[in-house]
């Protein structure tokens, strides 16, 4: 299980744009059920040998959640990573209009990680630029990069996450960067799953150069379990197993994805996901989609 990391971003708000969390979690959704929610996914997966959670300013209550859990429960062999650029908007509301907001500035940098810290005090193992793009204004600006740089020199390891169909280009510049001679982020968080691998090459690269690589959205935002491909389906029936837990082995099947984010929104799912461990079954057929086609679609998925 040292490959898998649990994720929080359907857990740690009312809404979020993903597919299967309809009859998962609580059926009212207020703070307490969510976290009561958050803390049963959290002790299954602990109790399975997980030891990775990941969360992110936006993701609503996620790292208030995982700070009051840690603290319960005592743990501290968990490593934790988090992100900072956007910040969360729908006031608890699964109906909001806007979920989140996206800023990379210095500003939102200081704001989020005093917020960060406040929470989770010395347990911020990673802390990453949330959807860093190749048009970022983070390239561009030495003040952020420069507060970012003192940030690594206190010992926290930076990283950064990417989207788009453009995630191979953000990946390579975005580990490229250096500030003062010394290499900036030596991690990061992708989407790559059956659907959407355009990256994968990339993260090759960065696995190869000593980069820490985690993937994220490896069941494409819950498509590759509601509604799999053919080719998935049939290879679940064939394996006697599910599709989630074949779209997950073929992650686990690229030597270069050091931890695979897990999205459950209850310990049913996050049992089913688990079940990928040590299969090594993999869906040789490529079944991959237009980069811009998939990310358009993902684009117009419902937050639910």
């Amino acid at each position: 299980m040292d490959r898998f990391a649990i994720g929080l971003a359907a857990l740690g708000r009312p809404a979020y744009l993903n597919l299967g969390r309809e009859g998962a979690l609580p059926a009212d959704r207020t703070v307490e059920a969510m976290r009561s929610a958050t803390f049963a996914v959290l002790d299954e997966a602990y109790a399975a040998g997980v030891r990775w959670v990941d969360a992110a300013r936006s993701y609503g209550l996620a790292e208030e959640f995982l700070a009051s859990w840690l603290g319960e429960r005592g743990h501290r062999d968990v490593t934790v990573s988090s992100k900072w650029g956007y910040t969360y908007v729908g006031d608890w509301r699964r109906t909001a209009e806007v979920h989140e907001v996206k800023e990379h500035s210095l500003t939102r940098l200081r704001e989020q990680l005093a917020e960060t810290r406040k929470l989770l005090g010395d347990r911020l193992d990673l802390y990453q630029v949330h959807s860093l793009t190749v048009d970022s204004p983070l390239f561009e600006d030495p003040g952020l990069l420069g507060a970012l740089a003192d940030l690594a020199a206190e010992g926290v390891r930076l990283g950064f996450s990417t989207s788009g169909p453009r995630q191979a280009d953000a990946v390579r510049r975005g580990l490229a960067l250096e500030v003062d001679g010394a290499r900036l982020f030596t991690a990061v968080q992708s989407t790559w799953n059956l659907l959407e691998p355009s990256v994968g090459p990339a993260l090759a690269e960065a696995h190869d150069s000593g980069a820490l690589v985690l993937v994220k959205e490896p069941l494409a935002n819950g498509r590759l379990a509601v509604d799999p491909p053919e080719l998935v389906r049939a290879a679940a029936v064939r394996e006697h197993t599910d599709p989630d837990v074949i779209a997950l082995s073929a992650v686990l099947t690229r030597t270069w994805a050091d931890r695979v984010l897990l999205g459950p929104a209850s310990t049913g799912q996050l049992t089913s996901n688990l079940r990928a461990a040590g299969i090594g079954v993999d869906v040789r057929e490529d079944l991959a989609e237009a980069p811009e086609r998939y990310w358009s679609q993902r684009a117009e998925l419902t937050w639910t």
